[in-house]
C-alpha cells in the first residue's frame, strides 16, 4: 500500500509533516512526498527517513493559470505513475489540484487539509474578491470527492461551510499539526529577558506589528532583546529586505534570518511572541510551548485556540503594536507569573497538542492502522 503527501512548499513538507509521514511507515505504508523543491537538494534528506521525495512545478503564491495548469498536468502524471492508494494533501494548490488529478485518475481516497484559509480569504478589494470567487470554485472541485477533510481551527470550517465549499460533517478536526514533545523539551527561562517571533516576514503574520512593538520597548528596556527569527517570502504582503533594515540598524530587533533548527532561540528566549492576523494552528507556537515558554498572540483565528488569556500567555487584538507592547510588560513585571504560565504552556502542549495524538486521528481517518 502507497500513500502520497502532497504539499506546494518543501520546507514546510520536511519540518511539519515528517512526523506523520514516519507514523504512515510504521503502519507499513510505502510514503512519497511530493513538493516545489529539487530532488537534487531533497530527495537524499527524505530518503534517509525511508520517504521517496519527488518534485513537481508550482508556484504557491502566483496566479498564472498556465503555470497552474503546468502543476496540474504534472500532478496527473505523476499519481498516474505512481499509482498511490491513498492522497494527504495540504496547501491550496496542492490540495485543488492534487484532488483534480486524483480523480482524473480514478483514486478517490483524497484527504485535504486546511492549515489555514490564506491571506486571500482575508480583506476586501476588487483583485481579492475576484481571486477568491476563483479560489472557492476550484476548492470545491479539488475537494468534491474527498472522504473527509482535516480543518486546525473551526473559524476555518465556518468560511468553507458558509462558502458552499463542502458541508460540515465531512469534517474531520485537528489540533494543529502537533508537536513533538520528545524534541522540543523544557528550557530554564533566560537570566536575561528576551522575545522572539519566528515567521515568514510577510505583513499577514504581523511581522511589521512586531517590528514597531519591538521599537517601543527597546526605548522603555533597553536591555530587552526582541528577536526575529524567518526568510524573506515570495508571498504579495512579503516585507522587504530595506523595510526591514531601520529596525535592525537602530537596534529594535536582532534579525537571525531563517533557521534550520530554531529551538535554540526559544531557548533563549522568556516569551514568544506571534501577531499574525489568521492562522491554521501555529507550528511555532507550538513549538515554544512545548519549550516551556509563555505565548503573546492574537485573538485571531487558528492563534487564540492555543492561548488562554493569563494562563499560559496573552491575547492581544490584530494590528495593535502596543497591545502587544503592553503584554510584553507583563511578562517582564511579573517573572513568577511568566514562569507558571510557562509551565502550564508546556502541560497543554503535552495534553493537546502531542504530534502523536494529532497523527493517530490523521492515521484513523485515513483508515491508515498500525
Amino acid at each position: 500500500m502507497k500513500v502520497m503527501v502532497l504539499s506546494s512548499f518543501t520546507t514546510s513538507l520536511f519540518w511539519f509533516r515528517v512526523d506523520m509521514m514516519k507514523s504512515f511507515r510504521a503502519a507499513g505504508y510505502e510514503v512519497v512526498a511530493v513538493g516545489d523543491g529539487t530532488e537534487t537538494e531533497w530527495a537524499e534528506r527524505f530518503s534517509a527517513l525511508g520517504i521517496r521525495y519527488r518534485q513537481i512545478p508550482v508556484q504557491r503564491n502566483g496566479t498564472n493559470p498556465l503555470q497552474d495548469l503546468k502543476t496540474l498536468r504534472a500532478l496527473y502524471r505523476l499519481i498516474k505513475e505512481e499509482k498511490p492508494d491513498k492522497i494527504f494533501a495540504y496547501q491550496a494548490k496542492t490540495v485543488i489540484y492534487g484532488g483534480i488529478a486524483a480523480r482524473m485518475n480514478g483514486v478517490r481516497e483524497v484527504y485535504p487539509l486546511i492549515a489555514g484559509v490564506g491571506s486571500v480569504f482575508l480583506g476586501d478589494g476588487f483583485k481579492r474578491k475576484f481571486i477568491r470567487t476563483i479560489l472557492v470554485a476550484e476548492y470545491k472541485a479539488g475537494m468534491k470527492h474527498a472522504p473527509k477533510v482535516f480543518f486546525q481551527n473551526r473559524d476555518d470550517l465556518a468560511e468553507f461551510t458558509a462558502r458552499g465549499i463542502l458541508p460540515e460533517e465531512k469534517a474531520v478536526m485537528l489540533h494543529g499539526s502537533g508537536v513533538n514533545v520528545e524534541t522540543f523539551t523544557p528550557a530554564p527561562l533566560p537570566e536575561m529577558p528576551g522575545f522572539l517571533c519566528i515567521s515568514r516576514l510577510i505583513r499577514d503574520k504581523g511581522v511589521c506589528e512586531y517590528l514597531e512593538a519591538a521599537r517601543i520597548l527597546r526605548r522603555k528596556h533597553p536591555e530587552v532583546r526582541c528577536v526575529l527569527v524567518g526568510p524573506f517570502d515570495t508571498n504579495p504582503s512579503a516585507i522587504r529586505p530595506e523595510e526591514l533594515q531601520p529596525y535592525i540598524d537602530d537596534g529594535s530587533v536582532v534579525y537571525a534570518g531563517e533557521q534550520k533548527d530554531v529551538y535554540p532561540y526559544l531557548c533563549g528566549c522568556t516569551a514568544y511572541v506571534l501577531q499574525s492576523y489568521h492562522e491554521g494552528t501555529p507550528k511555532t507556537v507550538l513549538e515554544a510551548m512545548a519549550s516551556g515558554r509563555a505565548i503573546i498572540t492574537t485573538d485571531a483565528p487558528g492563534c487564540r485556540e492555543t492561548v488562554t488569556d493569563g494562563i499560559n500567555g496573552y491575547l492581544v487584538p490584530i494590528r495593535d503594536a502596543e497591545a502587544i507592547v503592553n503584554a510584553m510588560e507583563k511578562i517582564l513585571a511579573d517573572p513568577a507569573k511568566t514562569a507558571e504560565m510557562a509551565r502550564t504552556a508546556r502541560q497543554i502542549a503535552e495534553d493537546k497538542y502531542d504530534v502523536h495524538k494529532v497523527n493517530r486521528v490523521i492515521r484513523q481517518t485515513m483508515r491508515i492502522e498500525e
